[in-house]
């Protein structure tokens, strides 16, 4: 890679140092605090009237730079807070030569000192010794703060959100925002996590490499194991795998893992995402909708502090119960097609067409449905909604109501016209699960995403005897999203899945 100006310069800097017998890059550091503690212990002194100086060794970048003849002052920054170092000739002598000589903004720099009020009333390290830890080769964007109408307002170089995603190590020290939408989203899957271990919740690792994908309607990433000449695929879901932990007896299971899926990337979409799932013995899906509202809502006060959200500027309380609307009515009052009316595919098609319905020809009944519903239903669900009862057509792993064998007992929930979570009262006859896989691989195409593998070892698990259970998933980029006011996916992420920069192309990218 061809160095600019800057770099140069620094990696001289770098070269001369050397030569005076001080190394660049430390082995070790030897701070014994971090600056937020040394600010707290410091405010501490000072309520007592406490004599005993406060001295430190603090670490952290370099994030501003005066020099002042025989002063000099550096702001610091570790991942608990900012501090002030204050270096003067007094202390340092001919060192501070070597400060201003060879330190720049973006460095690690260790300090040692007193803690010290300056007449500004600043709190700030006055240093007696300091070394380098860490030289910065590259110069991070420009940023800069200045006090508007008393409130910090905060100008940075990097607001590409291309750069940004491809360079997120500099995004996150020049732009704090995006730290905080990190330390929400830990908060968040903690909070999941306690929720569930307090409802008795085992929580357990399935594979992620399995020779056969299965639990949803999508496309896997396919690989080779080489030892043993076999090819697998990354899962798409855990759920074949949680309902086997049923059968073994292990009545609440959950896990959150990654999961991936070889398809589209969009706003709310990534090859690869974060998903909760649960699996609970005894429950129903309307067990599982109360069991959802209580998880969510203890989520978002432990997480935030509060049930009130906004999200693109739409307000929506999770304290609240959410609305539940039936699929065949809402499908009924939002494009007038009753879809019982219409059994089998051609029928459905027909009227849709009548209708000016712009779908692709080649689908299936199932996948009309799902279409009427993404486009006429979903964008209306602004506040807190399960939309219930589906088609069995796409719904292979939910059981059918007991008065109505087209329907299924599944809903999935929407927040802010987004899809968040899918649940199922789960089928677990095998004989009924072996029929659904057989008649899914005849409504398909042999290379439609839906179209899964019949998992032989799965229904060999239901034939030990699968109790009645409920099954829930939620993806928790989007959750995060939610909690977080984001508009994409890719600002929760920290590592976002990118094309190529030398591809330009935006094939298989989508809105939807």
């Amino acid at each position: 890679m061809e160095l600019n100006e800057l770099e140069k310069i620094r990696i001289e800097k770098i070269r001369k140092l050397k030569e005076l017998g001080i190394e660049s890059y430390p082995t070790r550091a030897n701070n014994n605090s971090t600056i937020k503690k040394a600010c707290d212990e410091f405010l501490k002194t000072e309520q007592h009237e406490c004599p005993d100086p406060c001295v430190f060794t603090l670490a952290g970048r370099m994030r501003s730079l005066r020099v002042m003849g025989k002063l000099a002052f550096t702001h610091i920054e570790d991942s608990t807070g900012k501090i002030q170092l204050f270096l003067r000739v007094n202390e340092l002598g001919d060192k501070l030569q070597i400060f201003k000589d060879f330190f720049d903004l973006g460095d690690f720099i260790e300090a040692h000192g007193t803690m010290i009020r300056t007449k500004t009333g600043e709190v700030s390290l006055q240093v007696d010794d300091f070394r380098m830890l860490a030289k910065a080769i590259t110069a991070l964007p420009a940023a800069k703060e200045e006090i508007v109408d008393g409130q910090t307002v905060r100008y940075t170089g990097l607001t590409d959100p291309e750069i940004r995603y491809r360079q997120r190590y500099a995004d996150l020290v020049v732009n704090p925002d995006v730290k905080k939408i990190f330390y929400t989203r830990t908060k968040l899957v903690n909070s999941l996590r306690e929720f569930l271990n307090q409802n008795d919740f085992l929580e357990v690792e399935t594979p992620i490499l399995q020779p056969i994908y299965g639990g949803a309607a999508a496309k896997p990433f396919t690989t080779h194991h080489n030892q043993l000449h076999q090819d697998l695929f990354l899962r798409i879901s855990f759920e074949l795998y949680l309902k086997r932990l049923l059968v073994g007896g292990l009545d609440r299971v959950y896990e959150i893992g990654r999961d991936f899926r070889n398809e589209g990337v969009s706003y709310k979409h990534n090859p690869e995402f974060t998903q909760l799932e649960f699996y609970c013995a005894y429950f129903d899906y309307l067990k599982v909708m109360e069991f959802t509202e209580k998880m969510i809502r203890f989520a978002a006060e432990k997480t935030l502090g509060t049930t009130i959200l906004t999200y693109n500027g739409i307000e929506f309380d999770l304290s609240k119960p959410w609305n539940r609307i039936n699929m065949r009515e809402g499908i009924l009052e939002k494009t007038g097609i009753d879809i019982a009316n219409y059994p089998d595919r051609n029928t459905l098609a027909s009227i849709m067409k009548e209708k000016g319905m712009q779908f692709k020809p080649e689908m299936p009944r199932g996948k009309l449905i799902d279409f009427l519903v993404s486009e006429y239903l979903e964008p209306t669900f602004l506040q807190p909604t399960f939309l219930y009862d589906y088609p069995w057509e796409i719904s292979p792993l939910a059981k059918r109501k007991p008065d109505d064998p087209t329907t299924t007992e599944r809903f999935e929930g929407f927040i802010a016209g987004m899809e968040l979570c899918n649940a199922f009262t789960e089928l677990n006859d095998p004989i009924d699960q072996e029929l659904r896989f057989l008649e899914m691989g005849r409504a398909y195409a042999s290379d439609d995403d839906e179209n899964n593998p019949i998992d032989e070892d799965y229904l060999q698990a239901m034939r030990y005897g699968m109790p009645p259970c409920g099954g829930f998933g939620m993806g928790i980029d989007r959750l995060t999203m939610l909690f977080t006011n984001s508009s994409t996916i890719r600002e929760v992420l920290l590592f976002p899945h990118l094309r190529d920069r030398d591809n330009d192309s935006t094939e298989g990218e989508t809105e939807a």
